[in-house]
Parts: C-alpha cells; sequence; structure tokens
C-alpha cells in the first residue's frame, strides 16, 4: 500500500508545469510533521520576501505587537513590491509585506545574523546566505535605499543603509521547497514546530501574521488571490510561493517564470489547483476544528481506525500513514468515522481511496459512521 498524496503532487506538477525545460517543484508539510514534495525538490533558490512574514513574526516577538505597529501599519497598499509608498503623516510603511515595510522591519530587528538564526530554527536546518546574489542586489539598491533613507527621515529606522543591508541578506538566504512548506507548517501551527515540538512564537503572533499575509501577501493582486485561492500567501521573485492553511498544512511551490506581479506563473497555477483540490479556501464553510487519527485498537479479529474531529485532508493524510508505517494485524479493517464531525469532500475522497487501497491488498473493509447512513458511499 503507498500513499497518493506524492502521486497527487506529481500530477499537479504535470497539469501545470508544461514547460519541461524549467525547473519545478512542491512540497506539503502537515502540522503532524508529515512531509510530501515532488518534483525538482533539490533546486536551491534564495528566499527573497517570502522571508517577510517571519522577520514580521520575529519583530513582534522581541519588541510587541503595539511597538511594530507603531511603525509599520498593517493595510494593503494595493500597490506593487517596491512602490516608494509611506503613509503621508507618519512616515509608517503601509504592511509589513512591501519593500517598505519589510526593510523598517529589518531596522526594528537590528540583525541579520538573528533572523538568520530564525529562519533557521523554522526550516528545522541551519539556512545560508547566497553571496553572491546579496552583493547582485546590493549593488542594484538605489530604490530600496530611497526607501530607507525616506523611512530614517520620519524615524522609522535608525539606520538606512544597514536596514537594507540586512534586509537584502535576509532575502539572500538559500532554501528549497521543503524548507519553506516547513516554515510554513509553523505558522499552520500555531507558532510551534511540528518536528521538534517547540514553540517559535506565540499563537497571537503566528495570527496576526496571517492576517496580514491574507490581506497583503500578494501585493496589488491580494484582493484576486484571497477570493480565488483563499489561503494566506506570500510570493518571492525568485519563483517561490508558501502558503498557509491554519490547522492543517504549510505548502510551497517553485518555479521561475514570473508573471507581470512578480509572482511564479506556475507556481500560482499550483497554488489555485491544491486550492480547489483540497478545499484549501479559507471562507470554505467547513468548520476549522483540528481533525486526528485518535486510536488504532485491535478487537477481536478486527482492526480499529478511529477518526475524531472533522474528516480534512490532514486526518486522511494521518491515517494513510499509520497504515504504511504500521500494516493492520488482521484481515478485517474498520474505520471508525461516528465520532467524525463534518466530513470534507478531499476527506472523504481520501479515505475512500485508503479503503479500495486496503480491498487491493486483500483486507476486508468496512465503515462504521454509527448509524444507517455511511457518509463514505
Amino acid at each position: 500500500m503507498r500513499s497518493p498524496v506524492p502521486e497527487y503532487l506529481d500530477a499537479v506538477l504535470r497539469d501545470c508545469a508544461q514547460d519541461d525545460s524549467e525547473p519545478a517543484a512542491i512540497a506539503i508539510t502537515t502540522i503532524d510533521d508529515s512531509h510530501h514534495a515532488a518534483g525538482d525538490v533539490e533546486q536551491r533558490f534564495t528566499i527573497q520576501s517570502m522571508s517577510k512574514p517571519f522577520a514580521y513574526a520575529l519583530a513582534i516577538e522581541r519588541l510587541g505587537w503595539e511597538a511594530v505597529h507603531d511603525k509599520i501599519d498593517v493595510e494593503p497598499s494595493g500597490e506593487a513590491f517596491n512602490e516608494i509608498s509611506l503613509d503621508s503623516e507618519t512616515g509608517r510603511p503601509h504592511n509589513p509585506m512591501i519593500n517598505a515595510g519589510a526593510i523598517a522591519t529589518a531596522g526594528l530587528i537590528g540583525s541579520f545574523e538573528t533572523f538568520a538564526e530564525f529562519a533557521s530554527k523554522l526550516a528545522g536546518r541551519e539556512l545560508e546566505m547566497d553571496e553572491a546574489v546579496f552583493e547582485s542586489e546590493m549593488d542594484d539598491a538605489h530604490r530600496n535605499l530611497a526607501l530607507a533613507h525616506l523611512l530614517a527621515a520620519y524615524e522609522i529606522i535608525d539606520d538606512p543603509v544597514e536596514a537594507v543591508d540586512h534586509y537584502l541578506r535576509q532575502c539572500a538566504l538559500s532554501v528549497d521547497v521543503r524548507d519553506l512548506s516547513t516554515m510554513a507548517s509553523v505558522l499552520a501551527n500555531g507558532g510551534v514546530h511540528p518536528d521538534s515540538g517547540e514553540r517559535l512564537m506565540a499563537e497571537q503572533t503566528a495570527i496576526q501574521v496571517l492576517s496580514v499575509m491574507a490581506t497583503c501577501g500578494m501585493y496589488d493582486d491580494a484582493g484576486d488571490w484571497l477570493a480565488s485561492v483563499g489561503i494566506p500567501a506570500k510570493s518571492g521573485v525568485s519563483g517561490g510561493i508558501i502558503g498557509v492553511l491554519p490547522g492543517q498544512v504549510g505548502v510551497a511551490v517553485f518555479s521561475p517564470g514570473l508573471d507581470d506581479h512578480g509572482t511564479s506563473t506556475v507556481g500560482v497555477q499550483m497554488m489555485r489547483k491544491l486550492s480547489s483540490d483540497m478545499g484549501m479556501h479559507l471562507m470554505n464553510p467547513g468548520r476549522p476544528s483540528r481533525s486526528a487519527l485518535a486510536e488504532v485498537r485491535v478487537d477481536d479479529d478486527e482492526t480499529v481506525y478511529v477518526l475524531t474531529g472533522d474528516l480534512l485532508f490532514s486526518s486522511a493524510e494521518s491515517l494513510f500513514r499509520r497504515l504504511l508505517a504500521e500494516p493492520p494485524e488482521t484481515e478485517t479493517v474498520v474505520l471508525e468515522i461516528s465520532r467524525v464531525g463534518e466530513v470534507s469532500d478531499v476527506g472523504r475522497r481520501m479515505a475512500l481511496e485508503a479503503k479500495s487501497r486496503l480491498e487491493e491488498d486483500g483486507f476486508t473493509v468496512r465503515v462504521n459512521d454509527g448509524d444507517e447512513t455511511n457518509r463514505l458511499d
């Protein structure tokens, strides 16, 4: 028996990445530390603007929400990422996702090394800076320096050159899609790292970051993104996009070809398909309660898998993972869903796939839904 998730991710790549000459990759990390990836997963690229949500989180953790909000607003700008755009009265950048706000955030953090250490904890490995990318961007930093000098004039930051230096070093950290999906999964998990269990940010910080990502993360395309894809996300000009489905998964996609917004063309297609297929839209009427494979027990001649909460992608994926790691001990298998609240479309499809694959392997599978109606039929 094998999980259908890698096969599904391969299918997403085939459907969306038509140009074989361009690298493309996709990765998913669940909040209980399950990892799936497909495509050019070893391909390294710089994190660029996808670092902004995490820098914002670090600033809040170090200084507190009020101090950060005093310097950086949280309003959508409706403008491109590098627009010279500050509040005419206060000098505050509109939000931390545009360059002006990100430079202000770097100035508040005060040290690239501090951010690099935090980002490495999020990724679960030590991230290194691409020196060549940093030097190239520093040589052409005139617009960012102009923004920084304006910020200094309004006393938002102290040293404009130092702030831009730290910001561009931050953007030059080298990552792959698995790093990014792991980092995104910390936000999905309310600030707790799914692997280590370490709390890397307060739950309220994660909520604040996700809120700003949802409204500002995709710049002048943020409204269309929220309406059509419907998940907090952040793009980068290196071709990556991160997305977060709170309480379930962190997602990352990569392909270097960019659209007019400076966002990966293929990456947008992949994220749209994931959102549609997996029911990831935030406004989906399904309840946001957590789901889980609560228990596995052997009753006489039956192995019983008990699911609780809502049957979502995450609970169905955890079922598959347990079946792969520890195959049933008996010929008869029971999928116990009587304690499940709502059954999402993707959860239903994955549960049925698990049932089908068990039957292909020779098991007899029975679904117990607690009444006469079987919601997996």
